[in-house]
């Protein structure tokens, strides 16, 4: 695995490897900037400006020891909190395993990854962090677990944005709606009642895109927009229209 120099700017995007978060990639480094891609499983694709490791992001020590290897080889400078998993299941069929799984993946992985690269972050002058929520933040059937840890990752959000404020760290979330990506598909098989429940809530009647999503990542985390922060922008087609929001 190559590595780029410590000088270099980076920005860090978990689950890089696949949907989303690959996108978010590309987009980056269509601007000329350097990505390091942490995952569990290393990308079909590849790119000169692009950097993966592999780590368990529902392990602690897993999360731990990644972000400590990329720390010290990395200047890096702006980071998305990305990589997710659905995990299914109404408040009878869910499981503890399910809620530390998820609760480690969503929360204590975007903790970690933070606290790992505090130092770049503050130095830089402009540091930037994008947290991946969830549009079944406001309450999604059958999500608990993952509705559960996608909301808190919003609490995690505003208050790591008052924390940072002062260094001049932006930190905003961004709630994705239905997304065709493999993970929405497994989750919400084409011709499923509940699918087409979910398409026909759709306001734009259209599904969402991964680049719809890499694009709002990309006004979060431009040098440009240093007044924006502790916010959450639904990427949902609409599907948030008549909900509350926290």
């Amino acid at each position: 695995m190559s590595q780029a120099p410590q000088s270099a700017a980076c920005t860090v995007v978990t689950g890089a490897s696949n949907g989303i978060g690959r996108s978010i990639a590309e987009a980056l480094l269509a601007q000329g900037r350097t990505v390091v891609n942490l995952d569990y499983v290393l990308p079909s694709w590849s790119h000169e400006r692009l950097v993966s490791y592999q780590a368990d992001l529902t392990s602690a020590e897993s999360t731990q020891a990644a972000a400590e290897k990329i720390a010290a080889a990395h200047n890096v400078t702006a980071l998305v909190n990305n990589a997710g998993a659905t995990r299914p299941g109404t408040i009878d069929t869910a499981t503890s395993a399910q809620l530390d799984d998820v609760v480690g993946l969503h929360l204590r992985a975007p903790m970690l990854l933070v606290q790992a690269f505090l130092p770049t972050l503050r130095a830089c002058g402009e540091g930037r962090i994008v947290n991946m929520s969830s549009r079944a933040a406001l309450g999604k059937g059958e999500r608990i677990v993952y509705s559960a840890t996608k909301a808190g990752l919003i609490g995690m959000t505003r208050t790591l944005a008052m924390e940072l404020g002062r260094d001049r760290i932006t930190v905003n979330a961004i709630g994705p709606g239905p997304i065709a990506t493999e993970l929405f598909k497994n989750s919400n098989p084409d011709g499923a009642p509940q699918t087409q429940r979910i398409l026909n809530s759709i306001a734009v009647g259209r599904m969402g895109t991964p680049e719809d999503v890499a694009r709002a990542a990309l006004f979060f985390l431009s040098p440009d927009n240093g007044f924006v922060t502790g916010q959450v922008l639904y990427v949902c087609g609409g599907t948030t229209l008549g909900v509350a929001p926290v």
